[in-house]
């Protein structure tokens, strides 16, 4: 099987011929990953989309999928952030697959293509995005509509077939378009404690930021399935709904504000025939069942050791409607385990919810900067086998 006939087999819930794979990780993991394989090192022009690099460490993992993503095509013009920055694609710390990341940067911050900001810290092991909430003091929703959102005519989706071409050189890959985020962006933007504040009591803004994005969004996911066509394979967003024990909202406040809008981005996959891929980390098994009726076809991802996320139960209850992607720990299992432990995990993981398809296997988030080589190796080895 082809990886692409691999992935679609799988989600098709019916058994492949192994057990698909996909891999992100942070930055510090792709360049050990690098050296460990002996690719030569270059940085990628700034005329390219993907780092061919990080792309051949991909084909040494024996990866079946690949991501291209909205902003990996944007070109915003420089009169919309601060002045004395510049555009960076390639030195950014949230990148986690060969495709490009567009950031504005300036002296210690950097902001994305929707005015986000970040700020780079410093950990033991590397380096992480600290989120800045650009917009916390902002007090009439004037202001908040006087913000410079992105127009859609930033982007430019022309290269977008040939990216994908040049991703299926080595053997057809199932692509995926990372359409984006709503809910998260938003409050990311907002400051979590303010923006779920405002949307108990006074809903205005954040149901503003909401639509203004959703919006945005569905105009750049139609210009670029219009442009890529059949070549890609699957739409995915994200926005993290739960923490450990429950979710972040009542069910209410979520049908109420969240899922109208999650469900239009669905609407427009579905519309160009696209499967769609759905991120929210957490205790998020309250909402399955919405999910599966709005159209989500695969849940990502599966995080270990949150109520009511075990995978057994998972794949009893959900398995014959729903596909999952990920589940193996990066908090302690990938870290502190050993690669004999990650063997097992994998093992179990590829029986409970692989048998009869139904399963890509990954990381539960990108694999952090904290975990050993040997670790990430162990993962991957039923690929390299």
């Amino acid at each position: 099987m082809s990886s692409r006939q691999r992935v679609e087999t799988a989600l098709a819930h019916r058994q492949p011929d192994r057990t698909p794979v996909d891999f992100l990780a942070v930055p510090e993991i792709w360049h050990q990953l690098v050296d460990h394989f002996g690719i030569e090192p270059a940085k990628p022009g700034d005329d390219q989309f993907f780092d061919p690099v990080w792309e051949a460490v991909l084909d040494k993992l024996d990866v079946d999928c690949r991501v291209i993503s909205f902003d990996q095509f944007c070109a915003p013009p420089a009169s919309a952030f601060a002045p004395k920055g510049r555009p960076e694609v390639w030195n950014v710390q949230s990148r986690s697959t060969p495709a490009r990341m567009w950031r504005w940067k300036t002296d210690g911050f950097a902001t994305d293509v929707f005015g986000r900001g970040f700020r780079e810290v410093a950990n033991a092991s590397g380096v992480y995005e600290e989120n800045i909430a650009t917009l916390a003091g902002a007090s009439t929703l004037a202001e908040i509509q006087a913000h410079t959102w992105p127009d859609p005519d930033w982007w430019d989706f022309s290269s977008a077939k040939s990216v994908v071409e040049a991703l299926n050189r080595n053997g057809a890959k199932h692509i995926r378009f990372r359409m984006g985020t709503v809910f998260e962006l938003a409050w990311q933007m907002r400051g979590m404690e303010k923006f779920l504040m405002e949307l108990a009591g006074e809903p205005e803004i954040p149901v503003y930021m909401m639509e203004r994005i959703t919006d945005i969004t569905i105009e750049v996911t139609k210009r670029a399935l219009d442009a890529v066509g059949d070549a890609v394979d699957m739409v995915y967003f994200y926005d993290d709904l739960a923490a450990n024990v429950s979710l972040l909202m009542s069910k209410k406040m979520w049908r109420t504000h969240i899922r109208p809008r999650h469900a239009r981005l669905v609407e427009v996959a579905k519309s160009y025939g696209k499967k769609v891929m759905y991120h929210t980390d957490g205790a998020v098994r309250p909402l399955i069942p919405d999910l599966i009726e709005m159209g989500v076809d695969v849940l990502n991802p599966i995080q270990p050791g949150v109520t009511g996320m075990e995978a057994d139960g998972l794949k009893r209850d959900f398995g014959d409607r729903l596909a999952f992607h990920g589940g193996v720990d990066i908090v302690g299992l990938l870290p502190k385990g050993s690669p004999d432990d990650i063997r097992a995990a994998v093992k179990d993981l590829t029986r409970v919810l692989g048998t009869d398809g139904g399963y890509v296997l990954a990381s539960s988030h990108h694999i952090q900067s904290d975990t050993p080589l040997a670790n990430v190796l162990a993962l991957y080895e039923i690929a390299l086998r």
